[in-house]
């Protein structure tokens, strides 16, 4: 079952999603700390993410795919905020530096096709992050939160399907070792949790992080697909 664009914001709303949100923002801030004058594209529910960069970006763009169902979330900033369907993106060739990934992979119905789009936005030396839940980590059997809803993967399936899609890999992380509980103590000791489990379980973190490039010699032509479905709203 794909995540629900409205349970993600609930989840997100929490305290719970709250740490959690802050705890990756630490780990993409690591991988991307400056995207002055980039454009960016958040797909999925990406909008907790993409106020890391806000600020400093060209034009941050945030696309909730159409079976997520819409969100009432905005951007805030210079952003724009959009659903649309997921293999038919309503954006030019060429058009984004940079493209977060994140509660959309996992909800794709078509997973390839969502990858070959994303590949088709980004500038030939643009760059993909994608979070996708850890097919070993407990996060991926919490069907509470966003990380439990879809179809997790372990990181070689990850790094097969991108590299599948004409992406090459650059760099792996991972995070979200603690547990998806609500118990407020758990939730204030996330950093040192995390810390532990980078050092002591390093395979059985929540989510895994990969950042690719699109491996433009190895691309072939995109055929032109009709554009569909799409909800486009400035954020206030």
């Amino acid at each position: 079952m794909a995540t629900d664009a409205q349970a993600a914001e609930a989840f997100y709303s929490s305290a719970r999603g709250a740490v959690t949100a802050r705890v990756l923002r630490e780990r993409l801030h690591r991988l991307w700390p400056n995207l002055a004058s980039d454009s960016v594209l958040g797909i999925g529910h990406a909008t907790p993410y993409l106020r890391l960069w806000r600020e400093e970006a060209r034009r941050c763009v945030s696309l909730t795919p159409a079976q997520m169902g819409t969100t009432s979330w905005p951007l805030g900033g210079a952003g724009l905020s959009c659903s649309a369907e997921e293999d038919s993106l309503p954006f030019a060739d060429l058009t984004f530096d940079r493209v977060l990934l994140v509660h959309g992979l996992e909800s794709a119905e078509s997973a390839r096709r969502l990858l070959r789009e994303v590949w088709r936005v980004l500038k030939d030396d643009g760059r993909l992050l994608v979070i996708a839940p850890n097919r070993v980590g407990v996060w991926a059997h919490a069907e509470s939160t966003p990380f439990g809803h879809g179809h997790p993967y372990t990181e070689r399936q990850l790094s097969q399907l991108l590299a599948g899609a004409l992406f090459r890999i650059e760099r792996k992380d991972a995070a979200l070792w603690m547990p998806p509980t609500r118990w407020r103590l758990i939730l204030r000791g996330a950093p040192l949790i995390e810390r532990l489990g980078r050092r002591l379980m390093p395979g059985f973190a929540g989510v895994a992080i990969i950042e690719a490039v699109k491996d433009v010699y190895a691309g072939l032509p995109v055929r032109p697909v009709a554009r569909r479905r799409l909800v486009l709203a400035e954020a206030r």
